[in-house]
């Protein structure tokens, strides 16, 4: 659902994974023809940032 979400409303990603100023940034950048495909990749990017952060944290909750 998140990825759908990073490449058709960008900046609603950044809102959901807690990144708010990320998502105003990534807002001015999607109003710009030109600029709604490096808003929805640098989605695309910190989604799969995110995900790799959070099992990272499961990862080593286990542990301890």
């Amino acid at each position: 659902m998140r990825l759908i979400l990073a490449i058709f409303l960008p900046p609603v990603l950044f809102f959901t994974i807690g990144r708010p100023l990320a998502g105003l940034i990534c807002l001015v950048l999607q109003l710009t023809l030109i600029g709604w495909v490096p808003a929805a990749l640098w989605a695309v990017y910190a989604l799969s940032q995110y995900k790799t952060d959070q099992r990272i944290k499961e990862a080593l909750g286990h542990r301890g």
